[in-house]
């Protein structure tokens, strides 16, 4: 009996750390391991990896509207950090994100403009502009390229919004952190990459720096804000 009571024991132990990993967002530290095992092959042996940036205004590199800042944009800081980090590898960053779209439109042309680029990992951010949507509209376009990436053995990485200086960021009811919450919440279900971009800008709110220095006009960062973002996603892999 004592030998049932032990097995019973560690089988809901085993249960619930099964279910608890099942409810968190993915670990930086090796959500990509094979990935970063990619990175460090030399030719003939490397493959070419695909990192598609599908979002709006912010990935696209908008900074003070019209003008668009390709190369100061967190898509592509994140090439130029990781080609520092992995100078064998070739890297491409596909950038899929339109100015004004919100998720709705983005997950229309999911298939076609981010899944047949074969891309090794996706990032996905559209909660500014998904305010308009609404969480449960927003809640279900999010939740379709999440699945159809999985399903093609696609990582995925999803972000929270960066600021609207029209927003306090401090304010925890605020639609926008709603949004934000909706997103993490997201990244747990199914068990995905996340940087909380949110948070980062936040942080510097709470000990007293103006988000006003990361931000080019009232919603898009400037190129400072953009490290903010690519510093994170850079901890995946490292």
């Amino acid at each position: 009996m004592k030998h049932f009571y032990v097995l019973l024991s560690f089988f809901f132990l085993v249960s619930w750390q099964s279910f608890r990993s099942d409810k968190e967002a993915a670990n930086p530290r090796d959500y990509l391991n094979d990935l970063k095992i990619e990175l460090k092959k030399e030719w003939p042996k490397n493959k070419t990896i695909n990192l598609v940036f599908h979002g709006h205004s912010v990935p696209a590199g908008y900074f003070k509207t019209p003008t668009v800042n390709t190369l100061q944009s967190y898509p592509h800081q994140v090439l130029e950090q990781l080609k520092s980090l992995y100078p064998l590898a070739v890297i491409n960053i596909i950038n899929t994100s339109i100015g004004g779209e919100n998720s709705i439109n983005g997950e229309k042309r999911f298939k076609n403009d981010v899944i047949n680029h074969n891309p090794d990992v996706v990032f996905i951010d559209y909660s500014l502009n998904d305010r308009g949507l609404g969480l449960e509209k927003s809640k279900i376009a999010w939740e379709k390229m999440i699945k159809l990436a999985l399903r093609k053995n696609i990582k995925v990485i999803l972000l929270t919004p960066s600021p609207d200086m029209g927003v306090n960021i401090l304010d925890s009811n605020s639609v926008l952190n709603k949004h934000a919450e909706q997103v993490k919440s997201l990244s747990t279900k199914y068990n995905v990459g996340l940087i909380d971009s949110y948070a980062l800008f936040k942080e510097k709110a709470t000990y007293g720096e103006g988000v006003i220095n990361y931000m080019s006009q009232i919603n898009h960062p400037n190129e400072k804000g953009h490290r903010l973002i690519s510093n994170e996603i850079l901890t995946y892999f490292k």
